[in-house]
């Protein structure tokens, strides 16, 4: 995974692309009455769930649940209608990220990372062949991966030391030295970060489309980590040779403001309610377990198991809320861009990521031993360990010292 940080405003105030549908077209101004992806987000998650320890122990790319999101259209879920897609809302996919979630959190991290870079493409993509390309295979279910951090600026996705090499007409280089890219071995293309050109400043940069034909990788170190295994964050060397068309229209400060961070934030934060969930599910077993042994009686972690659905209730309004307001503004690059709506979002990401830690712990002293083994059918140790990654692979503290400073310039959104 990246570890973008989310600022406020953006050198321009431009909206969607020519190409790309309005809110009123994609349905995203309202929650859907109906879950439409529901039915097949259950299908994925069986086969997420089926492979999900073997993939953590593993530490191995979830290829089974990634062949079935790309089967069952799940990657292409937020395609625009105009562009030939069903234009799920920011709600709509945050459900599917909470129900793959509870079966698996690195199947349910590649969906989200997947479509906090895809949506760029008809929201900041303009009309260049590679951009419509591109397009057209992510609605033929293309998997997107990202690179935005590089070795030497930590985890500063505004900035790069990559730049924009023009190596003749209509053909760029790249190099990149990344110390992660989330599953790069599975995707069909990564999205890079790269300063404008070899002159630029640091923060003054574009994201190129790189394909696996053009784009030669080098691993560079291993992704050997307590939780989240699945996600196979590697660290990779990226060269590619491809064309000036697979740069995105709008500029790197733009597109991160209005699209990938607010919709990163919301999908990891439903990720990270589907491990939530999937624990207390399991603490709601074990309770009643109790209950059927000692009939009459109200179990001792009953009363725990009720403090833990506050939580969990109060961790989920606040995804639901947070997706709505996204969609309530998707075609509005003022809102999108100002310091309160980047205030709110970082606040989504610090607190879910903080939660989803304490209710697996509630969970897991719920059930007892048999939660806190190692395995079994009651175990949450998985769900503990990846719950840990939701702080630490995109650090709060950046978050907070980024809000540190916007918060002389704003209140937040209440």
């Amino acid at each position: 995974m990246t570890a973008p940080v989310l600022v406020g405003g953006s050198s321009t105030a431009t909206g969607p692309s020519p190409v790309a549908a309005t809110a009123s077209d994609v349905g995203a101004t309202s929650t859907p009455a109906t879950d439409r992806f529901g039915a097949r987000a259950a299908l994925v998650a069986e086969v997420a769930a089926r492979h999900a320890d073997e993939v953590d122990r593993d530490a191995r790319p979830p290829r089974e649940a990634i062949a079935a999101m790309k089967e069952h259209g799940l990657l292409a879920a937020a395609v625009p209608v105009a562009l030939g897609g069903e234009g799920a809302a920011l709600s709509e996919l945050a459900t599917v990220a909470t129900t793959l979630g509870k079966a698996c959190a690195a199947t349910a991290m590649v969906f989200a990372m997947h479509h906090g870079q895809a949506m760029a493409l008809w929201r900041h993509g303009g009309v260049g062949l590679g951009v419509t390309a591109m397009t057209e295979a992510v609605l033929r279910g293309a998997l997107v991966a990202s690179s935005t951090t590089e070795k030497g600026i930590g985890g500063d996705a505004r900035r790069s030391t990559c730049a924009v090499e023009v190596t003749e007409a209509g053909r760029i280089h790249l190099h990149k030295d990344a110390p992660v890219i989330s599953y790069a071995t599975e995707a069909d293309a990564v999205f890079v970060t790269a300063r404008r050109d070899p002159g630029a400043a640091p923060s003054d940069q574009r994201l190129v489309i790189c394909l696996p034909e053009d784009t030669t990788l080098t691993q560079t170190s291993t992704w050997d980590t307590l939780g989240l295994r699945g996600t196979c964050s590697n660290g990779w060397v990226l060269d590619a040779e491809t064309h000036e068309d697979r740069v995105l229209r709008d500029d790197y400060a733009t597109i991160s403001a209005q699209t990938v961070l607010p919709v990163s934030h919301v999908l990891w934060a439903a990720v990270w309610t589907g491990i939530a969930a999937g624990a207390a599910d399991r603490a709601r077993q074990a309770v009643r377990r109790q209950a059927r042994a000692a009939v009459g009686t109200t179990p001792p972690g009953a009363l725990r198991l009720a403090e833990l659905l506050v939580d969990l209730q109060s961790l989920a309004d606040a995804v639901r809320h947070a997706a709505g307001r996204f969609d309530a503004v998707a075609d509005d690059p003022a809102v999108l861009g100002s310091t309160s709506y980047a205030l709110a979002a970082n606040a989504l990401k610090v607190n879910a990521s903080e939660r989803v830690v304490d209710i697996v712990t509630k969970a897991m002293r719920i059930i007892g031993i048999a939660g806190f083994a190692a395995s079994g059918p009651m175990s949450v140790a998985r769900h503990l360990r990846d719950a840990h990654g939701a702080a630490v692979m995109v650090s709060n503290d950046r978050l907070l010292q980024n809000d540190a400073a916007l918060a002389l310039m704003s209140g937040a959104i209440l």
